[in-house]
């Protein structure tokens, strides 16, 4: 191990702070710019040791297991809960705009949609069974170990108050020192957990996990790699007025608020269209609430989150038609001959982004898309292949959807 004093210059993309090193930069977890740090190097890996001068934008992070005197690194749940609320949102909002800017974009960025503490609906824990008890948390920053946590500020309140009994249902789940996942989302009708990692379970930890499951209260669901083992009460989520109940472990916008407020964009700017595709559609976040003025058809690869969404839009009143197809979009995207019926388009792909389907919607003829994404680099790629094409960007939204993370969702409109 050796040691050295630098000056960090600046944010990387990450949340570390970046110093010049005589071999090129040199990346500092929970470093801020100006700051002048001592710094311990172990191989690759490099830890603040002391701070000689600190930022003004430095803050007493919020949560106790963040990490010693300010300096990150215990939990690894968060990575910038030391930075200030201004420097925080600038960063945030700086992640959109210099992404753009790689791809010879400026359009007007709007100020950053902020997250609060306690809005995240949808937490994935890190657990591990030991001789005494289940840990249950996040792994350290660049670590397998285990930070177990009786707090997490970002997290519900229905989530935060219910610790204890995920940790009792994942100690009747685990059936080796093996760390494995547990996925919880608040629903309507209670908490939906979702295991992953546990290879298989004896008729024996089968029957303990749904005893120890149906002796807890607010528990809606329990699955293991997606096989539902008990289900107290179907877990329902509410799009838009538009209840609709998940398959175990799909995907789900991770905040309520974000996602309300994602959705208004959505449907603001697709307006009176009368025909609506939604690509990668999920179980239905945008798409139930677009069925409200116009007909929809929603495209989507994951079979049980299509039968989800189908089964939502049958059984509600004052929906225009909801059409479903499942198709790999990334291998078969819909061809500008088929985009040709469709007034407006919305994408929301995962984070490789949509760069096949983007191509073939430069060549349609479709008059307005709304691209969302959590990944501001593929998003800023997919929008240079549609400016290409002849639309033209008019409106970037940041959402700080991820709290204390250096991830931000972006919500861009387009007009041909």
């Amino acid at each position: 191990m050796s040691t050295e004093t630098v000056t960090i210059s600046k944010l990387g993309a990450q949340g570390d702070g970046i110093a010049n090193g005589p071999d090129g930069p040199i990346y500092i977890p929970f470093g801020l710019p100006g700051e002048t740090v001592a710094i311990a190097r172990v191989k690759n890996h490099r830890t603040i040791m002391s701070i000689t001068r600190p930022s003004p934008d430095r803050r007493e992070p919020l949560c106790r297991h963040f990490g010693p005197d300010g300096v990150g690194g215990a939990c690894g749940g968060c990575s910038l809960q030391h930075l200030g609320d201004d420097a925080y949102r600038s960063f945030k909002r700086d992640l959109v705009i210099d992404a753009l800017k790689s791809k010879g974009l400026a359009p007007a960025v709007g100020d950053l949609v902020v997250a609060h503490p306690g809005e995240r609906r949808r937490v994935v824990f890190a657990a591990r069974k030991t001789e005494k008890e289940l840990l249950l948390g996040f792994n350290q920053a660049e670590s397998h170990h285990i930070v177990s946590i009786s707090e997490c500020p970002i997290a519900s309140a229905a989530i935060t108050s219910r610790l204890d009994a995920i940790k009792a249902i994942g100690k009747a789940m685990a059936t080796s020192a093996e760390p494995f996942r547990i996925t919880v989302l608040e629903t309507l009708s209670g908490l939906d957990l979702s295991v992953e990692g546990i290879k298989g379970l004896s008729d024996q930890k089968r029957r303990a996990t749904i005893e120890t499951t149906l002796g807890l209260r607010g528990i809606a669901r329990v699955s293991l790699n997606g096989e539902i083992l008990v289900e107290p009460m179907k877990p329902i989520l509410d799009f838009g007025g538009v209840q609709v109940s998940p398959p175990p472990g799909s995907f789900t916008q991770a905040t309520k608020p974000a996602e309300d407020i994602m959705a208004e964009l959505v449907t603001s700017h697709v307006g009176k269209a009368k025909r609506i595709a939604d690509l990668f559609a999920g179980s239905g976040t945008f798409s139930l609430r677009l069925a409200r003025t116009g007909r929809v058809h929603a495209v989507e690869a994951e079979d049980k989150a299509l039968k989800a969404l189908d089964h939502a839009a049958r059984n509600t009143q004052g929906l225009k038609p909801v059409s479903i197809e499942k198709r790999d979009l990334f291998r078969r995207p819909l061809m500008a001959s088929e985009l040709k019926v469709f007034d407006a388009v919305v994408f929301d792909p995962p984070r490789a982004g949509a760069e096949f389907q983007s191509q073939e919607l430069a060549r349609s003829g479709v008059k307005k898309i709304v691209a969302v994404s959590c990944n501001p680099l593929t998003l800023a790629r997919d929008l240079a292949i549609l400016v290409a094409g002849g639309y033209r960007v008019t409106s970037v939204t940041p959402i700080d959807q991820f709290l204390w993370s250096s991830h931000v969702e972006v919500v861009a409109s387009l007009e041909k």
